[in-house]
Protein backbone atom coordinates (compact mmCIF):
# COMPACT_ATOMS: atom_id res chain seq x y z
CA UNK A 1 0.00 0.00 0.00
CA UNK A 2 1.50 3.38 -1.18
CA UNK A 3 1.11 6.28 1.30
CA UNK A 4 1.74 10.03 1.44
CA UNK A 5 5.40 9.83 2.62
CA UNK A 6 6.35 7.58 -0.35
CA UNK A 7 4.59 9.63 -3.24
CA UNK A 8 5.47 13.16 -1.56
CA UNK A 9 9.18 11.56 -1.71
CA UNK A 10 9.23 10.30 -5.52
CA UNK A 11 7.62 13.10 -6.55
CA UNK A 12 10.79 15.66 -5.01
CA UNK A 13 12.83 13.04 -7.00
CA UNK A 14 10.70 13.31 -10.48
CA UNK A 15 10.15 17.38 -9.52
CA UNK A 16 13.87 17.66 -9.40
CA UNK A 17 14.01 15.35 -12.58
CA UNK A 18 11.73 17.23 -14.30
CA UNK A 19 13.63 20.93 -13.55
CA UNK A 20 17.01 19.62 -14.73
CA UNK A 21 15.19 17.85 -17.99
CA UNK A 22 12.42 20.39 -18.93
CA UNK A 23 12.40 19.24 -22.68
CA UNK A 24 12.23 15.69 -22.99
CA UNK A 25 11.28 13.74 -25.50
CA UNK A 26 11.60 10.33 -26.86
CA UNK A 27 15.17 9.25 -27.86
CA UNK A 28 13.88 6.89 -31.13
CA UNK A 29 13.28 9.54 -34.18
CA UNK A 30 9.82 9.37 -35.89
CA UNK A 31 7.53 11.61 -37.76
CA UNK A 32 3.76 9.44 -37.34
CA UNK A 33 2.52 6.78 -35.12
CA UNK A 34 3.44 3.80 -37.10
CA UNK A 35 7.30 4.75 -37.83
CA UNK A 36 7.63 4.90 -33.77
CA UNK A 37 5.82 1.77 -33.47
CA UNK A 38 8.01 0.15 -36.22
CA UNK A 39 11.19 1.59 -34.02
CA UNK A 40 9.94 0.79 -30.47
CA UNK A 41 9.27 -3.02 -31.93
CA UNK A 42 13.34 -2.82 -33.16
CA UNK A 43 14.34 -1.22 -29.73
CA UNK A 44 14.36 -4.50 -28.15
CA UNK A 45 17.60 -5.84 -26.98
CA UNK A 46 19.06 -2.76 -28.75
CA UNK A 47 20.38 0.87 -28.39
CA UNK A 48 17.84 3.64 -29.29
CA UNK A 49 20.81 5.17 -31.31
CA UNK A 50 21.29 1.86 -33.10
CA UNK A 51 17.51 1.89 -34.21
CA UNK A 52 17.75 5.05 -35.49
CA UNK A 53 20.50 4.41 -37.62
CA UNK A 54 18.38 1.65 -39.27
CA UNK A 55 14.97 3.47 -39.40
CA UNK A 56 16.19 6.38 -41.12
CA UNK A 57 17.12 4.18 -44.81
CA UNK A 58 13.91 2.06 -43.42
CA UNK A 59 11.78 4.56 -43.25
CA UNK A 60 12.32 5.42 -46.36
CA UNK A 61 11.60 2.23 -48.39
CA UNK A 62 8.60 1.53 -45.99
CA UNK A 63 6.01 4.14 -45.80
CA UNK A 64 3.29 2.08 -45.05
CA UNK A 65 1.86 -1.22 -43.50
CA UNK A 66 1.73 -2.42 -46.44
CA UNK A 67 5.16 -1.76 -48.19
CA UNK A 68 6.68 -4.44 -45.30
CA UNK A 69 4.29 -6.66 -46.66
CA UNK A 70 5.36 -6.61 -50.33
CA UNK A 71 9.02 -8.11 -49.32
CA UNK A 72 9.78 -11.32 -48.26
CA UNK A 73 11.06 -12.00 -44.96
CA UNK A 74 14.52 -12.28 -45.61
CA UNK A 75 14.84 -8.66 -47.73
CA UNK A 76 13.27 -7.39 -44.70
CA UNK A 77 15.51 -9.47 -42.31
CA UNK A 78 18.48 -7.59 -44.26
CA UNK A 79 17.45 -4.39 -43.88
CA UNK A 80 16.81 -4.91 -40.22
CA UNK A 81 19.64 -7.04 -39.59
CA UNK A 82 22.06 -4.86 -37.06
CA UNK A 83 19.04 -4.37 -34.61
CA UNK A 84 19.65 -8.12 -33.54
CA UNK A 85 17.06 -10.50 -33.35
CA UNK A 86 16.30 -9.78 -36.77
CA UNK A 87 14.35 -13.10 -37.90
CA UNK A 88 11.93 -12.32 -34.70
CA UNK A 89 11.61 -8.89 -34.89
CA UNK A 90 10.81 -9.22 -38.93
CA UNK A 91 8.41 -11.57 -38.19
CA UNK A 92 6.90 -9.47 -35.70
CA UNK A 93 6.76 -6.46 -37.67
CA UNK A 94 5.00 -8.58 -40.51
CA UNK A 95 2.49 -9.85 -38.46
CA UNK A 96 1.91 -6.59 -36.91
CA UNK A 97 1.29 -4.57 -39.84
CA UNK A 98 -0.55 -7.52 -41.15
CA UNK A 99 -2.88 -6.90 -38.06
CA UNK A 100 -3.18 -3.25 -38.72
CA UNK A 101 -4.30 -3.54 -42.29
CA UNK A 102 -6.68 -6.51 -41.21
CA UNK A 103 -8.17 -4.74 -37.97
CA UNK A 104 -7.34 -1.51 -38.18
CA UNK A 105 -7.89 -0.02 -41.71
CA UNK A 106 -3.75 0.47 -41.73
CA UNK A 107 -3.98 2.96 -38.72
CA UNK A 108 -2.24 2.49 -35.32
CA UNK A 109 -4.87 2.34 -32.83
CA UNK A 110 -5.39 4.91 -30.31
CA UNK A 111 -6.16 2.80 -27.36
CA UNK A 112 -4.01 0.77 -25.38
CA UNK A 113 -5.84 -2.02 -24.99
CA UNK A 114 -5.74 -2.15 -29.08
CA UNK A 115 -2.00 -1.70 -29.16
CA UNK A 116 -1.09 -4.83 -26.79
CA UNK A 117 -3.04 -7.11 -29.47
CA UNK A 118 -0.94 -6.42 -31.92
CA UNK A 119 1.73 -9.06 -32.55
CA UNK A 120 4.81 -8.14 -31.05
CA UNK A 121 3.55 -5.00 -28.85
CA UNK A 122 4.10 -5.70 -25.32
CA UNK A 123 2.77 -3.45 -22.78
CA UNK A 124 6.52 -1.26 -23.10
CA UNK A 125 5.55 -0.99 -26.81
CA UNK A 126 2.34 0.36 -26.13
CA UNK A 127 3.22 2.40 -23.65
CA UNK A 128 5.62 4.38 -25.80
CA UNK A 129 3.05 4.53 -28.44
CA UNK A 130 0.13 5.76 -26.69
CA UNK A 131 2.21 7.88 -24.41
CA UNK A 132 4.11 9.93 -27.01
CA UNK A 133 1.41 9.54 -29.98
CA UNK A 134 -1.42 10.22 -28.68
CA UNK A 135 -1.34 11.68 -25.24
CA UNK A 136 -2.48 9.11 -23.20
CA UNK A 137 -0.88 8.76 -20.19
CA UNK A 138 1.11 5.79 -19.84
CA UNK A 139 4.31 4.85 -18.62
CA UNK A 140 6.62 2.82 -20.19
CA UNK A 141 9.77 0.34 -18.32
CA UNK A 142 13.04 0.21 -20.53
CA UNK A 143 15.96 -0.79 -18.65
CA UNK A 144 16.92 2.53 -17.67
CA UNK A 145 13.20 2.89 -15.93
CA UNK A 146 13.98 -0.67 -14.42
CA UNK A 147 17.19 0.47 -13.08
CA UNK A 148 16.90 3.54 -11.49
CA UNK A 149 13.38 2.78 -10.00
CA UNK A 150 15.08 0.09 -7.61
CA UNK A 151 18.54 2.13 -6.74
CA UNK A 152 15.52 4.80 -5.89
CA UNK A 153 14.08 2.83 -3.50
CA UNK A 154 10.73 2.61 -5.50
CA UNK A 155 10.63 -0.78 -5.80
CA UNK A 156 12.48 -3.90 -5.21
CA UNK A 157 11.96 -5.99 -8.46
CA UNK A 158 12.92 -6.42 -12.04
CA UNK A 159 9.60 -7.38 -13.20
CA UNK A 160 8.63 -3.77 -15.69
CA UNK A 161 4.99 -4.28 -15.30
CA UNK A 162 5.31 -4.34 -10.97
CA UNK A 163 7.20 -0.87 -11.98
CA UNK A 164 5.24 0.02 -13.87
CA UNK A 165 2.14 -0.13 -12.06
CA UNK A 166 4.42 1.02 -8.75
CA UNK A 167 4.90 4.09 -10.59
CA UNK A 168 1.87 5.01 -11.44
CA UNK A 169 0.76 4.70 -7.66
CA UNK A 170 3.61 7.00 -6.53
CA UNK A 171 3.21 9.88 -9.44
CA UNK A 172 0.01 12.15 -10.74
CA UNK A 173 -1.30 10.99 -13.98
CA UNK A 174 0.20 13.90 -15.73
CA UNK A 175 3.53 13.00 -14.95
CA UNK A 176 3.87 9.70 -16.31
CA UNK A 177 4.36 9.91 -19.96
CA UNK A 178 7.31 12.12 -19.14
CA UNK A 179 8.51 9.46 -16.04
CA UNK A 180 9.75 7.28 -18.38
CA UNK A 181 11.87 9.88 -20.31
CA UNK A 182 12.97 11.57 -17.28
CA UNK A 183 14.75 8.78 -15.74
CA UNK A 184 15.78 7.47 -18.97
CA UNK A 185 17.89 10.78 -19.77
CA UNK A 186 19.23 10.62 -16.23
CA UNK A 187 20.16 7.28 -16.71
CA UNK A 188 21.75 7.97 -19.58
CA UNK A 189 23.67 10.83 -18.85
CA UNK A 190 24.26 10.61 -14.95
CA UNK A 191 22.78 7.78 -13.52
CA UNK A 192 25.20 5.28 -15.85
CA UNK A 193 25.42 1.64 -14.96
CA UNK A 194 28.73 0.98 -14.74
CA UNK A 195 30.13 4.40 -14.10
CA UNK A 196 27.18 6.78 -12.23
CA UNK A 197 28.21 10.11 -11.44
CA UNK A 198 27.00 10.16 -8.08
CA UNK A 199 28.60 13.23 -7.38
CA UNK A 200 27.42 15.02 -9.61
CA UNK A 201 23.68 13.82 -9.61
CA UNK A 202 21.16 16.34 -8.72
CA UNK A 203 18.82 14.04 -6.55
CA UNK A 204 21.77 12.27 -4.59
CA UNK A 205 20.55 13.03 -1.93
CA UNK A 206 16.81 11.49 -2.31
CA UNK A 207 18.56 8.38 -3.36
CA UNK A 208 19.09 5.46 -0.62
CA UNK A 209 22.06 4.09 -3.09
CA UNK A 210 23.78 6.86 -2.89
CA UNK A 211 23.02 8.25 0.71
CA UNK A 212 21.60 5.89 3.53
CA UNK A 213 19.97 8.58 5.30
CA UNK A 214 17.67 9.29 2.69
CA UNK A 215 16.69 5.29 2.78
CA UNK A 216 14.85 6.32 5.64
CA UNK A 217 12.26 8.74 4.19
CA UNK A 218 10.87 5.39 2.28
CA UNK A 219 10.42 3.21 5.86
CA UNK A 220 8.63 5.77 7.82
CA UNK A 221 5.04 4.91 8.02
Amino acid sequence: MTNKIEKKNALEVFDRLKEIYPEVKPALEYSNPFELLISTILSAQCTDERVNIVTKDLFKKYKLPKDYLKVTNEELEKDIFSTGFYRQKAKSIKNCCSDLIEKFNGKVPADFEKLTSLPGVGRKTASVVAGNAFGIPAIAVDTHVKRLSNLLGFIDSNDPEKIEFRLKELLPEDYWINASHWLATHGRKVCIARRPKCFDCAISDLCPSMNPDAAKKYNKK
